[in-house]
């Protein structure tokens, strides 16, 4: 596995990573992964656990990007010579790329040169890539086209390009140019999170994920400022970002201190119970190419109110499991909020329901048994 971002990093990429890498050391696969080291001054190859599956990961010196809160990389002008390192060690039958930024794009190249087959996994956006580069709007559009160029390149020397969502394959086809990028979620382990059917005797409504530009809090806490005092709220914040200390100001300008609620980075278990004792899930990110924690939500049984954007429509259900919103729109958010937090309590379980069978289409075993096959060179079904 070639990783910009894995763990300690908590983000999308990052957990599908530590995911897919731990379930396939289960079923018996030697996994190994390249990812940035934690201080740029010395490499690191150890044996780390992972959801009760040990995996060997190298880690080469990795620098802080100061513009962002936790992002670290390796040099790229070193990262080919980090790439042969791991390939001389491991001899890998395949390659799994899960970026094509740095250490996905020089791992790509080099297995290319020696004929190892390479499936490489799109998890970026534009907004991903421009929310910390700190240069003006008309150098970020040049950056973003030659970033775009660049992964075109590499997707060519790949077997197989993967993304997490039909309208995810549709963006990276129409904006690289490229065809049959196959949709394959990133699954979760439903099994780990727990559905509380009981009526909520408070309304709280909680976001899950990184605390940045994109992601777009700030709007749920204007939609929750247009509630109050209509309705009685709990607004719970898990994660940490850049963002923290304005959404933070905002909330005292909102004269929401009494209401919202930011827990910082918090253990999984933690994290499950903030989702199992909510009433709905709020994300207003216009940057989703799935939403790993959209998908945690609905297997804790919650309806969901997200932004109409990306591949959030891919999750709600208009109606059904939740509603969608016009991005930015703070109105429009709190008038579905409303529509959820008031539902009738026959009306409110049915949403339930509807997340839960959502769900099932991301089991973690089907996205196994789905890479398994790319692995093998076998034709897969989306």
């Amino acid at each position: 596995m070639a990783c910009d971002t894995f763990a300690p990093d908590v983000n999308g990429a990052a957990r599908f990573a530590e995911r897919l890498s731990a379930g396939l050391a289960r079923r018996g696969h030697d996994v190994h992964v390249l990812t940035p080291g934690i201080t740029p001054w010395h490499s690191r190859v150890a044996v780390e656990e992972f959801e009760g599956a040990e995996i060997t990961v190298h880690r080469p010196p990795g620098w802080r990007y100061l513009p962002h809160d936790w992002l670290r990389f390796v040099l790229p002008w070193r990262a080919k010579h980090y790439a042969r390192q791991v390939i001389d060690a491991v001899h890998p039958d395949v390659i799994h790329s899960q970026s094509h930024i740095v250490l996905g794009r020089a791992l790509t190249r080099v297995a290319h040169q020696r004929g190892i087959p390479v499936i490489s996994t799109n998890h970026v956006m534009p907004e991903n890539i421009i929310d910390f580069t700190t240069m003006p709007p008309l150098i970020n559009k040049l950056v973003v086209k030659l970033s775009w160029d660049d992964a075109m390149r590499t997707f060519g020397m790949s077997r197989a390009v993967t993304t997490p969502t039909r309208k995810a394959a549709d963006f990276l086809e129409s904006t690289v140019g490229i065809t049959g990028v196959i949709p394959i979620s990133c699954g979760i382990d439903k099994s780990n999170y727990s559905p509380d059917f009981t009526p909520r005797t408070q309304m709280r409504v909680v976001f899950v994920g990184r605390l940045t530009t994109e992601k777009h809090v700030d709007t749920v806490l204007r939609a929750i400022a247009l509630l109050v005092p209509e309705l009685d709220i709990q607004f719970d914040v898990v994660g940490g970002g850049d963002q923290l200390r304005s959404l933070e100001q905002l909330t005292r300008e909102l004269g929401l201190e009494d209401r919202v609620h930011f827990h910082g980075r918090t253990s999984e278990e933690e994290l499950r119970s903030y989702l199992s004792h909510a009433s709905v899930f709020a994300i207003a990110s216009i940057a989703e190419l799935q939403s790993i924690a959209t998908i945690e939500a609905m297997a804790s049984g919650l309806p969901i109110v997200a932004a109409n954007a990306v591949a959030l429509p891919h999750l709600v259900r208009e109606g059904e499991n939740g509603y969608l919103f016009e991005p930015g729109n703070a109105q429009d958010a709190a008038d579905k909020l409303r529509l959820v937090l008031t539902a009738p309590p026959e009306e409110y379980r049915r949403m339930q329901q509807a997340s839960l069978d959502g769900v099932l289409v991301h089991d973690i075993e089907r996205t196994l048994d789905t890479f398994e096959a790319l692995y093998r060179g076998e034709p897969v079904t989306p």
